[in-house]
Order: C-alpha cells, then sequence, then structure tokens
C-alpha cells in the first residue's frame, strides 16, 4: 500500500509541474498589439472560436490527472492511518481562564 502511495504521489508532482509549465506557456486571449490598448481586434467574446489547439487539450487532461491522483492520494491515506476525521488525531488543551483586568 505504501509503494502504491509514493507511485501516486510521484505522478502527482510529475503532473503538477506539467500542468505549471503548459500553463505558463498558453498565449493569452488578448495578448496581442490590440489587446495592450483595451482593444478586442478581431478577437469578440462570443464570435466564432477555432478549435482547441494542442495545448489546450495537454491543460485539460493534465487537470483531469491532477484531480484523479489528488483523489486517489487521499484514499490512500486515508486507508493507511485510519485518520477520517481533521480533528480526529488532535488532543483538545485544557481551556485556559481569562486575563484578568489590569490597570
Amino acid at each position: 500500500m505504501q509503494i502504491l502511495f509514493y507511485v501516486v504521489l510521484t505522478v502527482h508532482i510529475i503532473v503538477c509541474f506539467f500542468l505549471i509549465g503548459v500553463i505558463l506557456i498558453q498565449q493569452g486571449r488578448s495578448a496581442d498589439l490590440a489587446g495592450a490598448f483595451g482593444g478586442q481586434g478581431s478577437q469578440t467574446a462570443f464570435g466564432p472560436r477555432a478549435a482547441a489547439n494542442v495545448l489546450t487539450r495537454l491543460t485539460t487532461w493534465s487537470a483531469v490527472i491532477f484531480m484523479c491522483t489528488s483523489i486517489c492520494l487521499v484514499v490512500l491515506f486515508v486507508r493507511s492511518t485510519g485518520i477520517h476525521s481533521v480533528t480526529e488525531g488532535s488532543h483538545s488543551a485544557p481551556a485556559s481562564a481569562p486575563a484578568k483586568p489590569g490597570k
């Protein structure tokens, strides 16, 4: 079970860095010269859109893999430790007395 956890963790970290890189490589919608001065040029909000390019598809699939590995890591962690709640492992500290008003 531990080996599977580390394998999924390694895939998760690789996908994280890949997702960051793919997002940073993409060009924004208003990245042309007209967008720098506030104009939209030929780009319209609800107009025809070109087919999704390779970077968009890579972003989508890496985001899906990121979410799946995140869920798998949570499930594997809960099964290995047995902790089902954030507050389950913590011990409540005794309540302290309120501070006395001073002069």
